[in-house]
């Protein structure tokens, strides 16, 4: 199995995606106003946006997105106007992490984990 694509809501999909076009996201459907979807510049899944009356109420929806120049990729998009909630940090789970918030409010953590991400020394066989 294979993980196709995420679909996350937006109130405002125009806003959304001039917002993930800056994190770098490649816009390969446009149906304004009530649909996007995007490639990665790595990897095959894809993100897609669709138009939502409300959006979820709690925690909502967290992305994750991996670079392995995170500082590089912070400082890049902090030049484009993108405001960050955390810098990057090392974490105890072995990532480096730093934090931000779509228009939506969806919460994005831009991080490199490297083999620790899926081969944490915690890692059940």
């Amino acid at each position: 199995m294979n993980l196709n694509q995420v679909t996350i809501p937006s109130v405002n999909v125009e806003k959304a995606t001039e917002f993930y076009k800056k994190l770098g996201l490649r816009l390969i459907v446009e149906a304004f106003p009530r649909y996007v979807r995007f490639e990665l510049p790595d990897g095959d899944a894809t993100l897609s946006i669709h138009l939502v009356e409300e959006l979820p109420k709690g925690d909502g929806i967290t992305l994750y997105f991996e670079d392995e120049n995170l500082d590089g990729l912070v400082s890049k998009l902090k030049s484009k106007g993108i405001i960050f909630t955390s810098e990057p940090e090392d974490q105890r789970w072995l990532w480096r992490e730093a934090h931000l918030l779509d228009p939506d409010k969806n919460k994005i953590i831009l991080f490199y984990g490297g083999d620790n991400r899926k081969n944490p020394p915690w890692r059940i066989n």
